[in-house]
């Protein structure tokens, strides 16, 4: 498997531990009673860091999507090099990174982050576009 796929496959375990962080913040603020009930009564908003995780995650799930269908062109069309594994790394572990800042509430590095790692996704996509 490719450093690319590797990377991918890494981001959806990271996806997977955002779900659960989330949800155990979730479930630590309103008891496992309403998490395993029906959930149709309103709850109080999350406290911050439960927020945040939430946020965290949603911020994820919006550029993933691309990411996984960027890496997967790159594959198939036998686009991968130096700007797609450069890409990816950037792209992963600046999201890895950004979990903790968000959850933390680091302003301006967090914003940071974000953009290291959407640099990392134009640099897998440029791969793609990019005449051979």
């Amino acid at each position: 498997m490719t450093i690319e796929l590797t990377l991918l496959a890494w981001t959806l375990v990271l996806a997977v531990v955002q779900i659960l962080w989330a949800d155990v913040a979730r479930t630590g603020q309103y008891g496992l009673k309403w998490n395993t009930g029906p959930r149709d009564e309103e709850m109080p908003p999350l406290k911050p860091m439960g927020a945040r995780l939430f946020r965290a995650q949603a911020n994820l799930f919006e550029t993933l999507p691309l990411f996984a269908a960027a890496i997967l062109i790159a594959h198939l069309a036998e686009r991968e090099g130096a700007l797609t594994k450069w890409g990816a790394h950037l792209y992963f572990f600046a999201r890895v990174l950004y979990v903790p800042l968000y959850a933390f509430g680091v302003r301006m590095l967090r914003s940071l982050v974000w953009l290291v790692s959407f640099a990392g996704l134009l640099m897998v996509l440029a791969a793609i576009l990019m005449p051979a």
